[in-house]
């Protein structure tokens, strides 16, 4: 039986203690170290050991991993202490504050031969699984513009996701989720980079982007993540060549329309549509194209990541955790080159 330890008792502090509780048969969370005493009553009442400070809970032999979460600028710190006491690290994203941390970190993992990966837990939201299916498959062909969207209308919690220096922003935050997903799913190098980053309401962090990026393999992909959004959009709007798929929201499943092989003929005339008369826009054929829908699969807990880890410590073989170093550190520089682009109003060429 693996033991975790957690710094940070907050919101994922209690996420990954239920979890591992619930669903994980290998794991057991035996305490918890956080920089608040108060929140020591609170730990406790969860059956767990209340560690008065972090050293306390790094050295203690019991403890195989630590799961770090706590504000994105602690990271860095916790994970090489960590490490150099001989544990293996579960980090919650984004992974670092830049690429330049990450490097520091990974060499420590390697130097002192102990796991480091990340938590990019929604390459298991049944929303994604459902467009990686249509993907794989080629169901409806080749992409040639992904559309990925997360949009509210409540702003920033005011906490430290609005500060700099914690590494608040939505580019950090949800960002490095929707990156991740594409990254994982497109087996093909990011080779330009453009992104609009705004201040909106929040001067220290970006609430509201849109990122472009375009894939060595001809495929082109927007992400849009917006604070200020009172109507929004499709969460996932996807046109291949041979059809087109919509998933509106976290739990609609998708509409798909799929082009049938079948001859299309031009009208000959004009023709008249809502938008006036034209051929190119007009409606195709009925016969031309099959519409079907995906129900979405019924909601399960994401805990393949957690089952992945102890496989990964139980057997050895670091390489079977769900998230490589290679693939935080992509995601790491993607974003980099988002912030990058943004501020100078450039598309940023190079092979990620």
């Amino acid at each position: 039986m693996f033991k975790m330890g957690i710094i940070g008792w907050g919101g994922m502090g209690h996420f990954h203690e239920k979890l591992v509780r619930e669903k994980i048969a290998r794991m057991d969370v035996k305490g918890v170290y956080d920089i608040n005493p108060e929140k020591n009553e609170s730990i406790i009442r969860h059956g767990l050991v209340a560690y008065e400070t972090a050293d306390a809970l790094l050295q203690d032999p019991e403890i195989d991993l630590v799961l770090l979460s706590v504000p994105n600028n602690f990271h860095k710190e916790y994970a090489i202490r960590a490490l150099k006491a001989g544990k293996h690290v579960l980090c919650e994203k984004p992974v670092m504050m830049n690429s330049e941390e990450l490097e520091e970190v990974l060499a420590v993992a390697e130097e002192t031969g102990k796991i480091f990966t990340v938590h990019q837990n929604r390459r298991w939201d049944r929303d994604y699984l459902i467009v990686k299916d249509i993907y794989d498959k080629g169901t409806i062909g080749k992409p040639f513009f992904i559309e990925s969207r997360v949009q509210g209308a409540r702003g920033i919690p005011g906490d430290w996701r609005c500060t700099k220096v914690a590494g608040g922003g939505m580019m950090l935050d949800w960002g490095v989720h929707l990156i991740d997903q594409l990254l994982f799913m497109i087996d093909s190098p990011v080779v330009e980079v453009y992104a609009q980053v705004l201040n909106l309401k929040y001067e220290e962090v970006d609430d509201n982007f849109k990122l472009m990026m375009k894939f060595e393999n001809g495929i082109n992909a927007l992400i849009e993540i917006g604070t200020h959004h009172f109507t929004t959009l499709p969460r996932w709007y996807i046109n291949c060549d041979g059809g087109s798929m919509t998933i509106q929201d976290w739990a609609s499943g998708a509409d798909v329309v799929k082009e049938l092989d079948t001859e299309m003929d031009w009208e000959m005339g004009i023709v008249y549509t809502a938008a006036g008369p034209t051929r190119t826009m007009a409606a195709r054929p009925k016969d031309s194209t099959e519409e079907f829908h995906i129900d979405i699969a019924p909601e399960k807990s994401n805990h393949q990541l957690h089952e992945m880890l102890v496989d990964a410590m139980e057997s050895g073989d670091y390489s079977k955790v769900a998230v490589k170093p290679n693939e935080a550190r992509r995601s790491m520089k993607i974003m980099e080159a988002a912030f990058k682009s943004s501020a100078e109003g450039i598309v940023i060429k190079d092979r990620i």
